[in-house]
């Protein structure tokens, strides 16, 4: 019987996952057809109290952050399509001034950088867009996105009612503004773009300008609307934003802690939802998990919201010298898609699953009244519903952390797990809980390249300096941001003292120390050519102290440092007063006592030797001699090798294992910032894989150069493939089916079969198929994805279920059975069970 029993199960099961897939392949269809015909239809964009208006008609808009430089334009393509199919309509994304106006009054694209390019493409996906301007975008980003020459204006003052920063703001406002609308890129030109942002965040700072701080927001509203794009502006934490601008909320749970919009003809928007922290050098893991980002999204619509971004949706990677101070090259890779453009699951899924389950009650959000009913301090219920139709959704409640509930509503009884929202379409039926995750996890893997790390490295070293090659010119050290003008994260200081016998310490368990303290980032000092070592700051205290001990000798004592940025700052109030580099040096512990050689006269030079060779480079390389490395090289050295192109089309990573700090590059194209030796507090490296995206290659052989800072040896560096084959489903019997076994139809809401079961399912990505079960149990097993475990109780049976229906298959559905996987023989009759279930897929 239970043989029969679980071959219903399966059919039944089987025909609504085929309806539901033939139901999305008809909307897929439809979609594009919509695409296709849309795709150059000028756009009406309007906007009231409740929501955003194109051509007519309300929205709600799913959308994900996702920036034209943290990948590169071969990525972009399939980033798009996985965040479609993710249910994200909006990519949002800014403007980044550095990099398209490095050089005042030299405003270019480049291919690379190709935002025209990039909301082409947008817009061939049938997906909008929305435009952050800035100028000033934080991001974690170089200086915030504002040119370093911005910085030289005279008398300006950034993001200020401030006339030499005004100009600049402006020229660059309606540089950018009017290349969109050469290439017809704004909605009612019938391009994508359907909002657009002035300024960033600007509340964090306005009250340090005081009333010129209220008087930059206006005047930099008036300015943005004066520019006629023909959709809506807005300002994202920006309280006072003046109409016809709209204010938005950026956070975590703005479903929550968002005042809402300061007038109340305005749409409630939700411009960044954090998927995790941005992570700099010296952090442990930063994580945010689907479950409370989906709670926020259905909360936040449930409170009468009609857009959501995630930022990041594709984090991606801060290539060469882009990201912030201290900021890791990594960036966002607990997103949606990972640094390296792959679904990260169970995010991707679960959100995909909120977005559907909200686009089901969209007739009800639009059209209903809604009504909210406390029941206790943690629970609630949200209807929206239209009185005298069958019109009707409703949003229950459960904000207590810890303690599940059953919430009582409309004569039913709802089980809820802690701070969770379940979601009804039809004000009955429950097609999504925010805390249980219906869809597929994932694990990611890395391995080590076949063909690419048969390599040997080479290294070249750099000379150290003295007064000799660098004269002194200043009488103290020059600062180091005016010194470098972002050029280089590098630059030398020298100079010499000289000391009779009287001056050095007559016993020999005395040591001179040489004391330096910084304003950040950085540094390495050398005292007669030989290391002495180096330190840092952090992203939260910048400013550090060197103290190490030194060998001088009597005569003349040349000493070097290297004082190292590691990106501009991003963020607040007077940035162009920010300051870096060392600031008071001396020499400690002398029989004459301390000398201060902070106005000893002190000589700059920008930039080391094999930067200004481009050693980096084919070309380059040849400029220098290399030696064959052996063990641990020497501070300041570079290291190269050569490599065959990695195996297949996985992405790739270099894991720099064995290093300190440096730059990357691959090709003559700077990958980033390493540091491995800034530990979190866990004592691990913040970052250890760093993404090369497969457009750096060349078809077989190819060059990758390290530049090293510190004492290093770079024999255990390898060249990786990153795949998320490993994937996994973990479900209840209180999960509800998945949100995909429901539809609208006819203006109708409905289920897609009589008989509903939780089941799990999974499928390979790339269109691989599912080579093995490595583990399954149903019963009470722990673990993650990758790292199950099987509990007290499971059903001997499982794998070979589960095998039955998945082996071979690029996809499978294993339905939650009790029967069929207990054969009456259940030791645990009194739990709630669980079936945990990882495969492994393979081409």
């Amino acid at each position: 019987m239970s043989i029969l029993k679980v071959l219903l199960i399966t059919i039944i099961v089987s025909l609504v996952i085929s309806a539901s897939s033939a139901h999305d392949e008809d909307n897929k269809k439809m979609t594009s057809e919509s695409d296709d015909n849309d795709k150059d239809k000028k756009k009406t964009v309007t906007y009231d109290g409740r929501s955003l208006i194109i051509n007519g008609r309300r929205e709600l808009l799913f959308s994900g952050s996702i920036h034209y430089p943290r990948s590169t334009p071969e990525m972009w393509a399939d980033i798009l399509e996985k965040a479609k199919h993710g249910g994200i309509k909006v990519v949002q994304t800014y403007i980044f001034w550095n990099i398209h106006e490095p050089e005042k009054g030299k405003f270019s694209i480049e291919p690379q950088y190709d935002y025209i390019k990039f909301m082409k493409l947008v817009q061939k996906k049938g997906m909008y867009v929305t435009l952050r301007v800035g100028p000033f975008i934080q991001a974690e980003w170089n200086h915030g996105g504002l040119p370093y020459w911005l910085r030289e204006i005279p008398d300006i003052i950034f993001r200020s009612n401030n006339e030499p920063f005004k100009k600049h703001m402006k020229e660059y406002v309606s540089t950018v503004v009017k290349t969109l609308k050469e290439a017809k890129l704004f909605g009612p030109q019938g391009g994508p773009i359907i909002l657009a942002q002035i300024e960033n965040e600007y509340n964090h700072i306005q009250r340090a300008f005081r009333e010129e701080g209220d008087n930059y927001v206006q005047w930099a509203a008036k300015m943005a609307v004066s520019l006629d794009v023909g959709v809506p502006w807005i300002m994202c934490k920006q309280r006072d934003a003046p109409d016809p601008v709209i204010n938005a909320c950026n956070g975590r749970h703005c479903g929550d802690t968002f005042a809402g919009p300061n007038k109340p003809y305005k749409p409630s928007l939700w411009t960044e939802n954090w998927t995790v922290q941005y992570r700099v050098f010296g952090d442990p893991p930063s994580r945010r998990s689907a479950e409370d980002i989906a709670f926020s999204v259905a909360r936040f619509f449930s409170k009468n919201g009609s857009l959501v971004n995630y930022y990041m949706y594709h984090g991606g990677t801060n290539f060469g010298r882009t990201s912030s101070a201290f900021t890791t090259t990594q960036y966002y890779d607990e997103a949606p898609l990972d640094e390296y453009g792959m679904q990260r699951e169970p995010k991707w899924s679960h959100l995909r699953d909120v977005h559907k389950a909200l686009s089901l009650c969209k007739k009800a959000l639009f059209n209903g009244e809604s009504t909210v009913t406390k029941l206790s301090q943690h629970h609630e219920t949200i209807v929206f519903e239209k009185p005298g139709s069958d019109l009707c959704a409703a949003f229950l409640t459960n904000n207590h952390t810890l303690t599940p509930a059953t919430i009582k509503f409309r004569g039913t009884d709802y089980y809820m797990p802690p701070r969770s929202i379940s979601i009804l379409p039809d004000c009955k039926t429950v097609v999504f809980n925010t805390q249980f995750i219906a869809s597929q996890h994932n694990s990611r893997n890395f391995k080590r390249s076949m063909a690419a790390n048969n390599h040997k490295w080479e290294v070249y070293s750099e000379n150290i300096p003295t007064t000799k090659q660098i004269p002194t010119n200043e009488k103290i050290p020059t600062e180091l941001y005016s010194l470098l003008k972002d050029t280089s994260d590098y630059a030398w200081y020298t100079t010499s003292v000289e000391l009779g016998p009287e001056d050095l310490p007559k016993k020999n368990d005395i040591s001179p120390v040489l004391r330096i303290m910084s304003l950040g980032h950085s540094l390495v000092a050398f005292v007669n050519g030989e290391f002495i070592g180096s330190n840092h700051g952090s992203h939260e205290e910048k400013s550090f102290e060197f103290q190490k001990p030194v060998t001088l000798k009597v005569g003349v004592n040349q000493i070097a440092i290297l004082a190292c940025t590691v990106g501009l700052p991003d963020s607040g109030a007077y940035m162009e007063h920010r300051f870096a580099g060392p600031k008071s040096i001396f020499i400690l512990g002398l029989n004459s006592g301390k000398i201060d050689l902070a106005s000893n006269g002190w000589g700059h030079k920008v930039g080391i030797k094999g930067e200004e060779l481009g050693i980096f480079t084919e070309e380059g390389s040849k400029k220098v001699q290399w030696k064959e490395a052996k063990g641990s090289g020497p501070a300041l050295s570079w290291y190269k090798t050569n490599f065959e192109t990695p195996e297949g089309t996985d992405p790739v990573a270099i894991r720099m294992t064995g290093m300190g700090k440096g730059m990357i590059w691959i090709n003559g194209k700077s990958i980033g910032r390493h540091w491995m030796s800034y530990l979190s507090p866990l004592g691990m490296p913040t970052q250890s894989e760093y993404h090369i995206p497969r457009a750096f290659f060349n078809p077989k052989d190819n060059l990758i150069v390290v530049f090293e800072e510190e004492i290093a040896n770079p024999e255990k560096v390898e060249i990786l493939t990153v795949d998320r084959d490993t994937i996994c489903s973990f479900i209840t019997e209180n999960h509800p089916p998945n949100v995909k076994s429901w539809a609208v139809k006819s203006e109708k809401f409905q289920a897609l079969s009589n008989n509903l079961v939780p089941t799990a399912t999974l499928k390979c990505p790339n269109r691989r198929t599912i080579k093995a079960v490595e583990f399954a149990s149903f019963g009470d097993p722990a673990g993650v994805c990758g790292a199950y475990t099987l509990g007290k109780c499971n059903a001997p049976s499982t794998k070979q279920i589960v095998e039955k229906h998945c082996l071979g298959k690029q996809s499978c559905n294993v339905p939650i059975d009790k029967d069929a996987f207990t054969k009456g023989q259940d030791a645990c009759r009194n739990m709630v069970k669980a079936l945990a279930i990882q495969v492994k897929c393979e081409a």
